[in-house]
């Protein structure tokens, strides 16, 4: 079992430098970054956890310069978007943005995707909400094009460019791996699209029947890889019992100091399931 974090980076936290060396000195495998690149005030999309919108989702720093800055201070761990708003994002600067992490990195970046929860927030970018899940599949593919030909193009019902030079290449080959978030719904995305399923915090009794299905569906065993997990060694001793490659110890948005002691405690339990 491969343990990491998972958290929101903000101008309140740690930076993501201090977080990254951190997170590597204590033996964990990878690093992912929540995104949002905004909130609208008026909403009425209704939060997922319940309740009031914790601020750390309007205070996000942007994933690929942190993810970068974590970069450039450690050797080891995975840098990975958990997850990115494809919805929302340009596919062709995406493309070059996680070409670019991929390289500055030395070939290790993933790429965790997903379609979003709010609405307001993808309208704002001149995305429709109710067409958003065809429109990530096809900036996916572009995307994947641009990765992977020396002229690119691509001709969809929401991407439309004729050949074009985008560099740089990923180091990793055909890409970095694409880790796809989400529940059912998204089953047909990590089957023709993914490398991973991301998984958000599914208690160990319904992901094991999930994973079935997902396998199912796709016709491979799909690594999964469980987001937002709680430090508890008796939950996790119950993911240990399925066939999960990694967890992702939720880490909450604390100065250093705090950041540091809650990094010392999923070392622990890490240590105890390795």
């Amino acid at each position: 079992m491969k343990f990491g974090v998972a958290t929101f980076i903000t101008d309140q936290g740690i930076a993501p430098t201090a977080l990254g060396r951190a997170i590597e000195e204590r033996g964990l495998d990878s690093l992912f970054i929540a995104e949002h690149t905004h909130i609208p005030v008026d909403r009425r999309s209704p939060y997922p956890g319940g309740g009031e919108l914790p601020e750390i989702y309007y205070r996000t720093l942007d994933p690929f310069v942190a993810l970068s800055a974590a970069a450039a201070v450690t050797e080891r761990i995975l840098l990975g978007t958990g997850i990115a708003l494809v919805a929302q994002r340009d596919p062709i600067i995406t493309a070059k943005e996680v070409a670019s992490l991929d390289l500055v990195s030395g070939g290790r970046a993933v790429f965790g995707v997903g379609i979003g929860w709010n609405r307001e927030e993808m309208e704002n970018h001149g995305t429709d909400p109710r067409t958003r899940g065809r429109l990530v599949d096809e900036r996916l593919r572009a995307m994947r094009e641009l990765w992977t030909k020396d002229k690119a193009e691509f001709h969809g019902e929401f991407v439309d460019f004729d050949p074009v030079h985008c560099w740089p290449k990923p180091v990793q080959r055909p890409h970095p791996p694409l880790f796809v978030g989400g529940g059912e719904a998204a089953f047909h995305r990590v089957a023709d699209l993914g490398d991973a399923w991301l998984a958000v915090s599914l208690p160990p009794e319904q992901l094991g029947p999930q994973i079935d299905r997902l396998r199912s569906t796709a016709g491979r065993d799909v690594p999964v890889t469980v987001y937002g997990v709680a430090n508890k060694p008796e939950t996790i001793e119950q993911y240990t019992q399925l066939d999960v490659e990694r967890l992702l110890f939720y880490l909450p948005t604390k100065p250093e100091a705090e950041t540091l002691s809650y990094l010392d405690r999923f070392a622990d339990v890490a240590e105890r399931f390795r």
